[in-house]
């Protein structure tokens, strides 16, 4: 059985279907839709049966997933092993934020393909929190904190960010001193998070309230801006406010505690050689160049809730 075919399978069944397992295989429909009749036909048994939903794997495709997953993981490790210096193949789906990945990472996205013009490079960027295994993602680049989950993370940089607003917003209602202090005053968030600050060696945690939301920390920013309320921002996205002076930092005396920039993958015993060369050169990258991330001390930024 072709592994392309086997591959082709596992996607259409982790996407729900031909036409969503196409557009994230980057392939036409009828190439999708050949190769799973082929699978189906070695087999001799329905994989898969349309709905008025839509498609869903039959009892014999559920079955014959697990297998299949496991089977083209176990031909990717053993390609690693015998050809651990080689050109990369196949492809990588990664997910980046939006509020940084085009312009602090993209760039490393083009040096990969650059170096192995074998591989294909398919990236989503979004603000989105994605299911990186429902949605067929070998990896996303996630920051900040973590919450507790399977996923397996690495960590390839620092993070940080600051509480901020603009000079308009302190003359009309103040600055807070404390976090005690910031339920007095508008926040603007992602969603429903909180905000944790260094109180000495104590991280102190706050829930903050607001009118105004969005899944973009780009668009908080320039609400911040705006005289809307505080936010808590990434450095690399409010560098250039913080320039110009149309933000300053607040509450400077309970900073935000440093965070993180990882690579997060589904759990599985080794990471994919792709996965693992992207991760490198992510660091080597943040090493590199730190002023892109804007921050008047070590590179990064830091968020509430990054994709």
């Amino acid at each position: 059985m072709d592994i392309e075919d086997l591959q082709t399978f596992v996607a259409i069944a982790d996407a729900g279907g031909v036409s969503p397992a196409a557009r994230r295989l980057g392939l036409a429909k009828s190439i999708v839709s050949r190769r799973l009749l082929r699978v189906e036909a070695e087999l001799g048994v329905q994989l898969l049966a349309r709905t008025t939903r839509g498609a869903a794997l039959t009892e014999a495709g559920i079955t014959f997933r697990a297998h299949a997953a496991r089977a083209t993981a176990e031909i990717d490790t053993a390609r690693d092993a015998i050809a651990p210096g080689g050109a990369l193949r196949g492809r990588l789906r990664v997910a980046m934020p939006l509020t940084f990945g085009p312009t602090h990472l993209a760039p490393v996205l083009s040096e990969m393909a650059r170096q192995h013009p074998q591989l294909q490079i398919h990236t989503s960027f979004s603000d989105r929190f994605v299911d990186l295994v429902a949605e067929g993602f070998d990896c996303a680049i996630r920051g900040a904190y973590l919450a507790d989950s399977n996923l397996i993370a690495q960590r390839v940089g620092p993070l940080h960010g600051k509480l901020v607003a603009s000079p308009t917003y302190i003359a009309t209602h103040g600055a807070p001193e404390t976090p005690d202090e910031l339920t007095a005053h508008q926040a603007l968030m992602q969603g429903v998070e909180a905000w944790q600050f260094l109180d000495g060696s104590r991280i102190v945690t706050v829930q903050p309230q607001g009118r105004f939301k969005a899944d973009s920390a780009t668009a908080l920013a320039a609400a911040a801006a705006a005289g809307l309320g505080l936010a808590w921002l990434p450095d690399c996205i409010i560098h250039p406010y913080i320039a110009s002076g149309a933000l300053v930092p607040v509450m400077t005396r309970y900073p935000v505690p440093p965070g993180g920039l990882y690579v997060v993958r589904p759990p599985g015993q080794h990471a994919s050689r792709k996965v693992r060369v992207l991760t490198e050169l992510l660091a080597a990258h943040i090493r590199r160049n730190p002023d892109l991330w804007g921050a008047d001390r070590p590179p990064g930024c830091s968020t509430a809730s990054v994709t």
